[in-house]
């Protein structure tokens, strides 16, 4: 069987939606899809080296990696009304050039932060160890992701959103992007459809059997939350309008990357439609 590799992070809603590959519900005959869960800002750095065939990808990288990968149109996570959060110590207050800790230079979050608090001291370091940094004193302040939003030490308080920064950066209600998945462009055309399918199958079949892929991951203990936050945090990130990006996510992207540009941190205009896979194709040559 050839072997394709899909990298995620290890985080509640990616874990969701894959993991109907992983249990054999979804596949494809011939094929063997292991999977690794890294961070998300290794899997950033990963993507810019080439590493996997198909790979979690923060929004705010793909300008990065157009040429080596395709965006997927499927397994994607946006904020509507929340997002990471600019966390602090409650019995501190941030001054000007506060030192604060982010999960990594190419997540969407960074990105937004740093046209937001353009003269803060940022340090970068794995999400799992943001909050521990913040309560110990090593850092002023943190941006909290994934299921951290909803578990973080009452000894912290919420400095500001993250989705409230998109919002007035965006100048519009758009849901803010956060991440996708991408694949490798060196992968034939056909085959690339096939596997752009079966994600998209996989997260739908998770959505429709939400309960008992929850259960199946909580008794395996494959998330790092209990059954009531895994409950919120799904509807949160992994919910029904992650099993196809539809017009108004598209809108969000290009804005994001309007904005990315604007501040200097893309070298070019982009927008997303141009560089997903042409699925047509496939019809076309049935036809």
């Amino acid at each position: 069987m050839k072997k394709i590799t899909i990298a995620h992070s290890p985080d509640a809603d990616d874990i969701f939606m894959y993991y109907a590959i992983k249990f054999g519900w979804i596949g494809i005959e011939g094929y063997r899809f292991d999977n690794i869960a890294l961070d998300i800002e290794t899997l950033n750095e990963e993507a810019l080296k080439g590493t996997y065939d198909i790979t979690a990808v923060s929004f705010a990288l793909f300008p990065h990696i157009r040429e080596e990968y395709a965006p997927l149109r499927t397994a994607v996570s946006f904020g509507e009304g929340y997002g990471p959060k600019l966390i602090r110590r409650r019995d501190t207050m941030l001054k000007r050039r506060f030192k604060v800790a982010l999960s990594g230079r190419y997540t969407t979050n960074a990105m937004l932060f740093r046209i937001a608090y353009p003269q803060a001291r940022i340090v970068y370091m794995n999400f799992l160890d943001i909050e521990d940094a913040v309560l110990r004193g090593d850092v002023d302040a943190g941006v909290l992701i994934h299921e951290s939003i909803l578990t973080f030490d009452k000894d912290l308080i919420v400095e500001a959103e993250l989705w409230d920064i998109w919002r007035d950066l965006a100048k519009e209600e758009l849901p803010l992007p956060l991440g996708g998945m991408a694949l490798r462009r060196s992968l034939p055309l056909t085959r690339a459809i096939a596997f752009e399918r079966m994600l998209t199958d996989a997260v739908r079949v998770a959505r429709e059997h939400k309960e008992l892929l929850s259960q199946m991951l909580l008794e395996r203990n494959l998330v790092r939350i209990d059954a009531a936050t895994l409950e919120r945090y799904l509807e949160l990130y992994a919910n029904d309008d992650s099993i196809e990006l539809n017009d108004i996510q598209l809108r969000a992207i290009d804005k994001l990357y309007t904005l990315g540009y604007e501040h200097g941190f893309y070298d070019t205009p982009v927008a997303i439609r141009e560089y997903m896979i042409p699925r047509e194709y496939a019809a076309l040559r049935q036809g």
